[in-house]
């Protein structure tokens, strides 16, 4: 992924409804969701959440289609894979990164448990 679209993505992300829109999609999954569903999930004002998918549709975040009289947006799961990639592509200095521990309950305690960072 180049540099210029990383950053088009993070600015895009840098804004507390875009993020939530954005994880909003990720959750829905491939099936996507409508701007309707969206708002009334969010709390949104139907206005407001047209400004910000077209924001993260020019970040390449969000991908729309039409089906029948009916917008389904969708997360760009392949563009977000890029994304993370890029941003973790040199972690650990290049070495492999230690297991992720676990907590307690069993749930991982952090993405990544790091043994040279």
């Amino acid at each position: 992924m180049e540099e210029q679209a990383v950053v088009k993505s993070l600015a895009a992300l840098a804004q507390p409804v875009r993020l939530r829109v954005f994880r909003a999609l990720v959750v829905a999954g491939p099936q996507g969701l409508t701007p309707g569903d969206l708002a009334a999930q969010l709390e949104v004002a139907a206005t407001t959440l047209s400004f910000h998918l077209k924001e993260l549709m020019y970040a390449d975040l969000v991908s729309q289609e039409r089906d029948g009289r009916h917008l389904i947006y969708r997360a760009a799961f392949d563009h977000m894979d890029g994304l993370l990639g890029y941003l973790t592509e040199h972690c650990c200095k290049g070495q492999p990164c230690a297991p992720t521990p676990s907590t307690p309950s069993g749930k991982p305690a952090r993405k990544r448990a790091c043994t040279t960072c």
